[in-house]
């Protein structure tokens, strides 16, 4: 048995698990489904169901028991286990190892066995509720014919498949939160014989060009320094601030619970509402202007952006925004910090153009913010800088995604003995 003054702390158990989650996904998938922070939230939502069982101090989400003097540390590493190995079952012996390790420092005793039972049940009690949410289905997309503002295949630049499209069905699949995918339905975007789709044409067109002569030096390494996905970012950031706040087993297991539901249902409603809107990108809008019947676009047929790559989804909002500003919005609230709180972020490499693309080293790796919501802005503007979003793509992001965050904060695994 670990001796008691090299015995972690509970939040370094738990970001532990979160972070061999996410490396079990990557591995598998590269993080390009809905997997890695479906199952993040799963595991944390056991954890937190867990732990609340035996000293309620916040709502449950699947588990609704009570259990008596079971063991907090054996409940939430058996319930981190039953998920993780329920979504990676050939990881079965590198997990049970972790397990095991953990249970060692848990006294052999009734508590510890009540922990385990307790774990196993919150487990079972949120994939049981997630056994039918679609998360990896799939959905018809019905192309289009070519027209002003429709999104049209672009197969070329995204190094897809011909007809292929990306997350039509993210956008069927089951929140964990939201009442239903189109919750939050974003306003239409401008007109394209509008003045605001020429403004917004007219700024990609010139800072997000692969050789721009207005874009900044900060402003393209934000761009292609917020190229990390969400989930991977922001639960990275997670595992370090719960830690410098030093917030116990319980504050943590909310954190991170609320944060993956956050990106999760983000994911689901701004896809719900890209493919109900269906707008283009700015490589198509750009080099296809001369019919767009707007007589103030200018075509630029040799048009391309700064990392040559569009991924191939309709435009209108930014995933990466709202899903970003989410979680964002969801640590300023379970931090216990506020949203006025200076912290940095690393990102050490990132996809030299789209997925699979390779990677290429940022320098410098880090980027420092004042508030978290300064951060969900900057990461939504980043996809203006990088060339594949128009500005209000990104400014209806993060607005959709401040509102997912505090739908999550307002209505979920609430602090309990506060007045509704």
């Amino acid at each position: 048995m670990k001796s008691q003054e090299h015995m972690p702390s509970g939040s370094e158990l738990i970001t532990a698990w979160n972070k061999k989650v996410m490396e079990l996904a990557i591995e598998e998938d590269g993080l390009m489904t809905l997997k890695a922070v479906r199952t993040e939230a799963m595991m944390h939502i056991a954890i937190h169901d867990a732990l609340n069982a035996i000293d309620p101090r916040y709502s449950p989400y699947a588990l609704h028991s009570k259990i008596t003097e079971a063991d907090p540390i054996a409940a939430m590493e058996q319930a981190a286990y039953e998920v993780a190995f329920d979504q990676f079952p050939e990881k079965q012996k590198e997990l049970f190892e972790i397990l095991t390790e953990q249970l060692t420092m848990v006294p052999n005793k009734r508590a510890k066995k009540k922990g385990i039972k307790l774990g196993k049940a919150a487990a079972c009690a949120i994939l049981n509720k997630r056994a039918k949410d679609r998360y990896n289905g799939e959905a018809d997309y019905q192309w289009h014919p070519m027209a002003p503002g429709v999104y049209a295949e672009f197969n070329e630049h995204s190094g897809t498949p011909e007809g292929f499209v990306f997350g039509a069905g993210w956008a069927a699949a089951e929140p964990f939160m939201l009442p239903d995918q189109a919750y939050f339905r974003s306003p239409p975007p401008p007109e394209i014989n509008s003045d605001a789709y020429t403004e917004a044409f007219n700024e990609v067109k010139d800072v997000g060009r692969y050789d721009s002569k207005t874009r900044t030096d900060n402003q393209s390494h934000l761009a292609m320094w917020w190229k990390d996905f969400v989930e991977n970012s922001h639960n990275r950031l997670a595992r370090e601030l719960v830690l410098k706040e030093k917030l116990d087993l319980w504050e943590s297991a909310r954190v991170f619970a609320l944060l993956n539901m956050a990106i999760y249902d983000a994911y689901v409603n701004v896809f719900d509402n890209k493919f109900h809107y269906n707008h283009w990108r700015p490589y198509t809008a750009i080099r296809w202007a001369a019919n767009d019947e707007n007589p103030n676009t200018e075509p630029d047929l040799d048009w391309n952006n700064l990392h040559k790559h569009t991924y191939a989804f309709p435009s209108y909002p930014s995933a990466h925004g709202t899903a970003s500003t989410a979680a964002m919005t969801v640590l300023a609230n379970t931090l216990g910090t506020g949203d006025q709180y200076s912290f940095t972020m690393k990102t050490e490499e990132v996809d030299k153009a789209g997925p699979f693309s390779g990677k290429i080293k940022m320098d410098p790796p880090a980027r420092s913010f004042n508030s978290f919501s300064e951060a969900g802005l900057e990461a939504a503007m980043s996809r203006v800088y990088l060339g594949i979003h128009f500005r209000y793509d990104s400014e209806e992001g993060y607005s959709l995604g401040v509102r997912i965050g505090n739908y999550a904060n307002q209505n979920f695994l609430k602090p309990l003995g506060l007045p509704e």
